[in-house]
């Protein structure tokens, strides 16, 4: 004869709770895994705004040699500046057509230029219109005539990258050629 049955759900309710600990365990998971992707989303944002920024502030050019005053014959003073540009080390190719040139003096406001064929007093021309690396291109402007012992400023705006901004001050004695200080 068998023995006496009990019923009792005991093993039951112990089920119930492991399939609810199971479906916690996956909504967790489901949950981590949508929180870790967004982290790493904003990650990967931050990092690509940093190097954009630091591409930005950076200097991607930079003015090589001296800076020329040419003062062609029968004018009253240099009315023509040369220099030459090259990346400096790393940068990303430049296009030389797309940069502006702010020109100016304290007696004369400020003229912003242009990359163009000819050489008027709103143009610069260039040797070449794409600044590569171990390349350097030379950039030739006209200005109104500008008189010895007188203060240019010049600002290089690239498209991308830090303006370059400096001064030269013409020489006391004008000759045809003459190197800017």
């Amino acid at each position: 004869m068998p023995g006496p049955r009990y019923q009792s759900s005991d093993g039951f309710t112990g089920l119930e709770a492991a399939i609810v600990l199971i479906a916690f365990i996956v909504v967790a998971s489901v949950f981590a895994y949508v929180i870790l992707g967004a982290g790493f989303f904003t990650t990967q944002k931050a990092q690509e705004t940093v190097y954009k920024s630091v591409e930005q502030a950076s200097t991607n050019v930079q003015v090589v040699g001296n800076v020329y005053g040419i003062k062609s014959d029968g004018a009253s003073g240099i009315d023509e500046i040369q220099f030459s540009l090259k990346l400096t080390t790393g940068s990303p190719i430049v296009d030389i057509s797309k940069m502006k040139i702010v020109f100016s003096t304290p007696s004369e406001s400020p003229v912003i230029l242009s990359q163009g064929a000819s050489a008027d007093l709103s143009t610069f021309t260039t040797t070449d219109t794409i600044l590569g690396d171990n390349e350097q291109v030379g950039i030739a402007f006209k200005v109104k005539p500008v008189p010895s012992y007188s203060k240019m400023n010049i600002e290089i705006r690239p498209v991308v990258g830090a303006v370059i901004p400096f001064s030269k001050t013409a020489p006391a004695i004008l000759d045809h050629t003459n190197v800017l200080h």
